[in-house]
């Protein structure tokens, strides 16, 4: 099964399932407060194999709480796919705590790399923007 992180992965989830043919639900940051109050939107089964999908990854909370919803709900989260990743230790750290595999389609330091390629940022922006991604509550005060 595909699993979509509401609300950018849903949408992101919902062509790969559809690609793979194979089920597809997706997971709320919360349980809705009316109606069957689900968190879980879709049949996830039991014992079931399930990939969860993301756009962005960048400290994980989001992300590892629905791998977590899913998992409370029986299910075996093999790993996580996104296409977006900064790459922060914070979300490293907790992806491995949690034993979930993650990959991503791209990642900062590519971006970084791709921007000075075509001439966006200068090389000399580069070490400013490196430090950002070490801290980026702290970048530039």
């Amino acid at each position: 099964m595909i699993a979509g992180v509401a609300t950018a992965g849903i949408a992101h989830g919902a062509l790969v399932a559809d690609f793979l043919e194979t089920p597809f639900c997706y997971v709320r940051s919360s349980a809705k407060d009316h109606g069957l109050e689900n968190r879980i939107e879709g049949l996830a089964l039991a014992d079931q194999k399930v990939c969860v999908v993301e756009d962005l990854i960048s400290t994980g909370g989001s992300s590892l709480s629905a791998v977590n919803a899913l998992r409370s709900n029986g299910c075996n989260v093999v790993g996580m796919v996104a296409i977006f990743t900064y790459g922060f230790g914070v979300a490293e750290k907790s992806f491995s705590d949690e034993h979930c595999p993650l990959y991503t389609l791209t990642d900062y330091e590519t971006l970084l790399h791709e921007a000075v390629e075509s001439n966006y940022i200068q090389q000399m922006d580069v070490a400013s923007l490196q430090e950002w991604r070490k801290a980026p509550d702290r970048w530039m005060k």
